[in-house]
């Protein structure tokens, strides 16, 4: 299987949220994460960050941001030049969406912890 590094969007603490779910899932697999989010700490032993350093081996974004708080980084997203974006559910948006796909980045409306649990991550 090949190795994912994933930016998770809206990274928390919480270990009720699925962001939360998704950074341990993903780590299990293997993949490296990045985390950002808008609080401090940690999640699957990687630091939360804020949207202020762009990291260019980004592999895939997945959102667990709302489309009304999406704007303020879509210029955050576009600049890491994921291979994908992944719009958990309740993330959709045409928007960005289209943006992405006008800098031939993949958009894929899935949800990241299903994608990871049948093996078509």
């Amino acid at each position: 299987m090949e190795k994912k590094k994933t930016l998770i969007l809206g990274a928390t603490t919480n270990p009720a949220r699925y962001a939360y779910l998704a950074a341990h899932r993903l780590v299990a697999a293997g993949h490296g994460i990045v985390n950002i989010g808008i609080k401090k700490g940690e999640s699957a032993g990687v630091e939360i960050q804020r949207a202020d350093a762009v990291f260019p081996d980004i592999d895939t974004v997945t959102l667990y941001i709302g489309p009304q708080r999406q704007p303020e980084y879509y210029d955050y997203i576009l600049a890491t030049r994921p291979r994908r974006i992944i719009f958990n559910p309740g993330t959709e948006n045409p928007e960005l969406e289209a943006l992405a796909e006008q800098q031939g980045i993949e958009v894929v409306q899935a949800c990241t912890l299903v994608l990871l649990s049948t093996g078509q991550y």
